[in-house]
């Protein structure tokens, strides 16, 4: 028997090369050529397998009447959030995250809401239907008006669609599918792309609401080609420890609504709860003010979340000072360290410094910079911020203090939670007074340390 041809795919890119090597010599990625059988041409192009979009006539934009899209709620408060506020006919949404994180757990809570106004149908391959009905007896969901479907070949699945015409279809997972027309491996590039490619077709031409789930990679990227997130609409991560007992979703991409948007769960033996008030979770609750603990605002797409920033600065009994940050990018320490010795004349060169977003919540705008600086200088006094205090701003490399986005709302929600003292930067000062709150607005580190050991005083 003759062996068949095979070719090398770029998962990032998509790029194709005839033999393996370590850099992709498209995109310049490393270790992203995969193995892939070569398809005969006449597969690819055949009237079944046509493209996504569908022909139209050429419009003048300014003629298209824009609409709003019509949304239809899950019944999880939480999810909508991220959703944008629902999902969407016709829509695609991709979601990732690590093994046993909830991703089936949710979707099946999800489908059992959804199956009171709207036909829908679980299609797994790889769980058979008894495991399924296991998990919804131990979820206690309603799962009478849930289709299930166990299959993994693509011709089929479409086969029941075009059958029993569902409103919202979950695949779980897209990297089990596999079609006919092409003779690689479940889970290889080109049968997750071709099948996501149909998937998505038959959703947009036929008005149905598609949701994969996708695997993830060891560093966490969604496993498969690159070219699997743009083809759906919205990119949805399952965040969190598994050993935790809380659960974060948020977008990555959502053409129907804002990205970043933050959902929070937590796990109960009942499912996946939404928490409705999470700024709770991100804060500890100490009996006294402790030192190295700096509350800051940090804004998740619509929402603003109180966070606790923890620091610990210790006397370093080795050559090279240890810089540990969890929940904050690393190389954004070594940085702001830098500042606050330049700056601030506070030097940390022979400290090891670590610092820790509390709840496991990872914080990637720049607002947080002052909450880390406040807390690494009053671990290193050994003294604890004044009771009350919430903080945010960018630091930059000048030692000025930068506005953050939507201050007015950071402000008016740690007003809310019973916070009485805010440092932000200057710029983003309230022009009218927000009750209960005192606002102390600084422009640069050295005046903020300042004010602080002020306010520090009169407390004494």
């Amino acid at each position: 028997m003759a062996k068949q041809k095979t070719n090398y795919t770029c998962t990032e890119c998509g790029g194709v090369q005839s033999k393996w090597a370590g850099q992709c010599p498209s995109c310049l990625q490393w270790n992203t050529l995969v193995e892939t059988v070569v398809e005969e041409a006449g597969n690819r192009f055949s009237q079944k397998y046509q493209g996504i979009a569908q022909t139209a006539p050429v419009l003048n934009l300014g003629q298209i009447e824009a609409e709003d899209v019509p949304r239809f709620g899950t019944g999880i408060e939480e999810f909508d959030r991220v959703l944008g506020g629902g999902l969407v006919p016709g829509g695609v949404v991709l979601i990732g995250g690590d093994p046993g994180i909830g991703k089936s757990t949710l979707l099946l809570q999800a489908l059992s809401s959804l199956a009171k106004i709207k036909k829908v149908l679980y299609v797994s391959g790889e769980e058979s239907g008894a495991q399924i009905a296991l998990r919804a007896k131990r979820l206690m969901v309603e799962t009478d008006q849930v289709s299930l479907q166990a299959e993994i070949q693509l011709e089929k699945i479409l086969n029941t669609m075009a059958d029993h015409k569902p409103q919202v279809v979950v695949i779980d997972s897209i990297q089990t599918m596999y079609s006919d027309a092409l003779s690689s491996a479940p889970g290889s590039v080109a049968q997750v792309r071709e099948c996501a490619a149909q998937l998505t077709r038959v959703a947009k031409s036929s008005n149905i609401t598609m949701i994969l789930v996708g695997h993830v990679t060891k560093e966490g990227a969604l496993a498969g080609p690159r070219v699997l997130e743009h083809i759906v609409d919205t990119v949805l991560y399952f965040e969190g420890d598994t050993h935790s007992s809380y659960r974060l979703v948020r977008a990555i991409k959502n053409r129907f609504g804002a990205v970043n948007e933050l959902g929070v769960f937590a796990m109960t033996e009942r499912g996946l709860k939404g928490v409705s008030n999470p700024s709770a979770l991100f804060l500890s609750q100490h009996d006294a003010q402790v030192a190295g603990s700096c509350v800051m605002v940090t804004q998740e797409g619509t929402r603003p979340l109180l966070v606790e920033i923890q620091a610990l600065v210790d006397t370093s009994h080795a050559p090279n000072a240890k810089r540990l940050s969890v929940g904050l990018e690393q190389n954004r320490l070594a940085m702001l360290l830098a500042v606050l010795h330049r700056h601030a004349g506070v030097a940390a060169f022979d400290q090891d410094v670590f610092i820790n977003a509390v709840g496991g919540v990872k914080i990637t705008e720049p607002a947080a910079d002052l909450a880390v600086l406040l807390a690494i200088n009053s671990s290193m006094r050994n003294k604890p911020l004044p009771r009350g205090l919430v903080v945010f701003g960018e630091v930059g490399l000048a030692g000025e203090i930068r506005p953050a986005p939507r201050g007015q709302e950071r402000l008016r929600e740690a007003a809310k939670l019973g916070f009485s003292v805010a440092m932000i930067p200057k710029s983003n000062a309230p022009k009218q007074k927000i009750e209960g709150l005192k606002i102390i607005a600084v422009d640069r580190i050295d005046e903020a340390l300042n004010k602080i050991r002020d306010v520090d005083s009169v407390d004494d």
